[in-house]
């Protein structure tokens, strides 16, 4: 259970496995939001019992063919809510020991926000709800392409002030006197020198 063994998920995962059952409502809700948030992961989908007699030799089973995938950036292990009994199989030591031993970080998603399992403890990141999982498993691609317009809008804006900079230094270069005229420039040049090399003439000539 301790906080220093809790593996950190990914940003952007590309490949997401999803243990849970095949017929309940959980398994859509995770693949909705999953499809809306981040399309471009590919979802692995692990139908298993996650009740009765046969739950739990299913859920270790599921977890053991993921891990040997070896392309898993996150997995999603959990159910909808039920009694106590309905969610037991999350309690047995098998699956909590299966969940602690993964090198790929874990999202426990059982049941309802009271429900509480030995699965929630053991996993890296304990998820309210099935649906909570999804979220918390991938990044929200509207508020990427915000983030991104506003970044984009940000950068266009000290895009244009330095150029305004730049155009503005320009033109104050371009009226000066040397580049107006570099003849004329040159020979008034040569004329101030003529005349502070007569002043030191004169100053050596009174000395």
């Amino acid at each position: 259970f301790d906080t220093d063994s809790k593996r950190k998920l990914p940003e952007f995962p590309k490949k997401i496995a999803v243990i849970t059952s095949e017929t309940g409502a959980a398994v859509q809700d995770i693949l909705n939001i999953l499809s809306r948030r981040w399309p471009i992961s590919e979802i692995v989908l692990c139908p298993v019992a996650v009740q009765g007699e046969l739950a739990v030799s299913q859920m270790v089973d599921a977890l053991d063919r993921v891990y040997a995938l070896n392309n898993i950036d996150v997995i999603i292990i959990g159910r909808g809510g039920g009694s106590m009994e309905d969610l037991w199989a999350f309690n047995e030591e098998i699956v909590a020991c299966a969940i602690y031993d993964s090198e790929i970080p874990v999202i426990s998603a059982v049941g309802h926000e009271p429900d509480v399992t030995i699965s929630d403890f053991v996993a890296d990141l304990r998820a309210a709800t099935p649906s909570n999982a999804a979220e918390l498993a991938v990044a929200d691609q509207e508020t990427l392409y915000q983030t991104l317009d506003s970044m984009s809008a940000a950068m266009t804006t000290a895009l244009t002030r330095q150029l305004k900079s730049a155009r503005k230094h320009y033109d104050i270069l371009r009226s000066s006197a040397a580049l107006q005229s570099p003849v004329g420039y040159l020979e008034q040049r040569r004329k101030s020198l003529d005349m502070v090399k007569n002043r030191m003439i004169s100053a050596q000539n009174t000395g």
